[in-house]
């Protein structure tokens, strides 16, 4: 029997892996589509952009794991009930149980990585991502200097460059600035380069001039072949991460800072986010019970199982989609979230129901065969 469960599970596991690495690519894929923009518009390079589309594995991958182990189970087992394999089974002597046992274990194993990664890889993953987007979404190369664009990072604070290549060198550089008590001053240089000097951040300006009218409306004139920018005016030291609460630990869910103002408002959302984390997990059985209630939950057939897998994965979808609605109004009252471990808790129990709804039969039943016999003795005469 050990024998029987290993090669179950192996003919389970392999599909589930190759399921969860498809689905998983197509998810990263359009992740990355809609990443793109931190390389066009923020002009970071490709090293960034793929560091943020790796941090969003873990959120993706929780999403695609109970749908990759219902499809993987639908594939494996209908294979091996066609292939009469799982009739040799019950056959031989083994129960239903003994027969969706590994099918069963595991989906278990599964529940517990994705548990594992929703309680700490994922929250890890989430801040560090949105650190990613805080540094993309604050640095100055990005937000002072877009090519062939005037811009405006600061109020009177205007900014051209024709270029920028490579290297970081910039080409062709105007600034023109406005003063609050009258005046402006304008700077062009044939190159410059975002530095830091003495610790602070500077446009090194090189060949370039300077104009500027003073308060006595005096046009002032000076040509230079190095002139760093202060740049520390515009930089925005009041701005700090806020964590989203997909970005934020279990205990920081289920026990939040009601002493903070966003974490008082949104308590009822974070909570339903914490208790999504624990129940999200159960879908992974419950879809494995959906499939294995479609392919063993009825009587063998030649002709195929379509119809059963149609019906049985227009419910597993259902309840899928009934997970989500709860886990959306469990935001509006707390006593909703209890519904987010019933919703999973209920399906398994239908589909189990639908697998032990008949027993299998060992024996040939003999007190039907002469009745038989003599059907065909009075055909025969």
């Amino acid at each position: 029997m050990p024998l029987i469960d290993r090669y179950l599970l192996r003919q389970l596991l392999g599909p589930t892996v190759l399921a969860t690495l498809a689905l998983t690519a197509v998810a990263l894929l359009s992740q990355s589509l809609s990443a793109l923009d931190i390389i066009v518009s923020q002009r970071q390079s490709a090293l960034v952009f793929a560091k943020v589309t790796v941090l969003a594995m873990p959120q993706l991958l929780n999403m695609v794991l109970p749908i990759a182990v219902f499809v993987a189970a639908l594939v494996s087992l209908n294979r091996l009930h066609t292939e009469q394999e799982i009739v040799v089974c019950f056959a031989g002597g083994m129960s239903r149980w003994r027969v969706i046992a590994p099918a069963i274990r595991l989906a278990s194993m599964i529940a517990v990585l994705a548990l594992v990664m929703n309680l700490w890889i994922q929250p890890l993953a989430a801040r560090e991502m949105r650190q990613t987007l805080f540094e993309v979404r604050t640095d100055l190369a990005s937000t002072l200097i877009r090519e062939g664009e005037f811009t405006n990072p600061a109020p009177g604070l205007t900014v051209y460059a024709q270029s920028v290549d490579a290297t970081g060198l910039i080409h062709n550089l105007f600034i023109h600035q406005e003063k609050d008590g009258g005046g402006a001053t304008t700077y062009t240089a044939d190159q410059g380069r975002l530095e830091k000097r003495n610790g602070k951040p500077v446009l090194a300006m090189h060949k370039g001039s300077m104009q500027e009218f003073s308060d006595a409306d005096v046009l002032n004139y000076l040509t230079f072949d190095d002139y760093p920018y202060d740049l520390s005016p515009f930089m925005r030291t009041d701005e700090l991460i806020h964590y989203k609460p997909s970005d934020r630990y279990l205990h920081e869910l289920l026990f939040p800072d009601l002493q903070q103002d966003w974490e008082k408002r949104n308590r009822l959302k974070l909570l339903a986010e914490g208790h999504n984390r624990i129940a999200s997990p159960l879908y992974n059985i419950a879809l494995m019970a959906m499939a294995v209630s479609a392919i063993i939950g009825g009587g063998f057939s030649r002709m195929g199982y379509g119809r059963r897998i149609a019906i049985v994965s227009a419910v597993a979808v259902a309840f899928r989609i009934l997970g989500f609605v709860v886990q959306a109004a469990s935001e509006e009252a707390a006593w909703i979230n209890v519904l987010q471990y019933l919703v999973p808790a209920a399906a398994t129990y239908v589909a189990l129901r639908g697998v032990f709804r008949e027993k299998v039969s060992r024996f040939i039943d003999m007190r039907k065969k002469p009745h038989r016999i003599s059907r065909r003795a009075e055909a025969a005469a």
